[in-house]
């Protein structure tokens, strides 16, 4: 749901709380009168009991566990409580118009002690149990669950000029002795039995050479040329190459030899198109 949609959910709900404790307020407001409230306080006796309701409930949305458990039985008993008033007010007519007799809510005695006794107590129950709720609100703090996730760090590569510190050179491992075995106590009064001897071959320390043939495959399959043969054929490989592009990977490259053997020819070739004429023929 996007934002608008959730106020409005949220001003129609406060509409019908509004439009609900003004019926209600109207029921409180005799009841009080009833047992003895002055104008003032009979005013003010609705929002004692249904204003007790509502802090029940946002203390609900915001404590846990057992916090929230008591603020959730708070909840009922004063919603209950406010539910036997109204009702008591609808069953007496005489609320309406002031014609009871004050203390009076019922006709029976004990229904109308218990009833006089729940209209008293509800002030003072408020005072207890809102200043129990608004300090365990106070006092609460909110804590992650066991299996929330933790986000995962992204490594970024940085280049050396991002990286604060230079890296620290590796550490080289350092082999621990193994441990010399514990000495062998011998009892030197006990005889020592002898251990029959047996028969070993000896073992042959000469290397074995080689036998049969290499494979073909096994065989280098270009000849090993001399150092003449690869400065040719460097020539004619590069004989269209202007002198920029002489490089020492580039002539590997192209005869297929080794780097070092590269660079040599790299410098030969160089030094020849430099020189002159005369000095290239000599």
């Amino acid at each position: 749901m996007n934002r608008a949609g959730r106020t409005l959910l949220v001003l129609a709900l406060v509409a019908v709380v509004a439009m609900a404790f003004r019926v209600s307020w109207n029921a409180l407001r005799d009841v009080a009168r009833a047992i003895g409230a002055d104008d003032t306080a009979a005013t003010l006796y609705p929002f004692v009991v249904d204003g007790l309701m509502a802090l029940a409930l946002v203390a609900t949305l915001v404590l846990t566990g057992d916090a929230r458990r008591f603020a959730l039985r708070v909840l009922a008993t004063y919603t209950v409580a406010s539910l036997v008033l109204n009702y008591v007010h609808g069953l007496v007519p005489g609320l309406h118009d002031k014609a009871v007799d004050w203390g009076r809510l019922a006709d029976w005695d004990p229904a109308n002690w218990a009833l006089v006794l729940l209209a008293t107590s509800l002030p003072v129950g408020s005072i207890y149990f809102g200043s129990d709720l608004v300090a365990k609100v106070l006092h609460h703090r909110p804590t992650e669950p066991p299996n929330a996730e933790k986000p995962t760090e992204t490594i970024v590569n940085r280049s050396t000029s991002d990286l604060g510190e230079s890296t620290p050179a590796p550490v080289a491992p350092v082999d621990v002795p193994a441990a010399s075995p514990a000495p062998v106590l011998v009892d030197l009064m006990k005889p020592v039995e002898p251990v029959p001897v047996r028969a070993v071959a000896a073992e042959s320390v000469r290397p074995r050479g080689a036998t049969g043939r290499v494979p073909a495959v096994a065989r280098s399959a270009r000849p090993v040329r001399t150092a003449d043969e690869l400065l040719d054929e460097a020539r004619s490989a590069t004989a269209d190459w202007p002198v920029g592009d002489l490089t020492a990977e580039g002539i590997r490259k192209a005869v297929r030899t080794s780097p070092a053997k590269a660079r040599v020819l790299r410098e030969t070739l160089r030094a020849e198109r430099t020189a002159g004429p005369d000095e290239a023929v000599a």
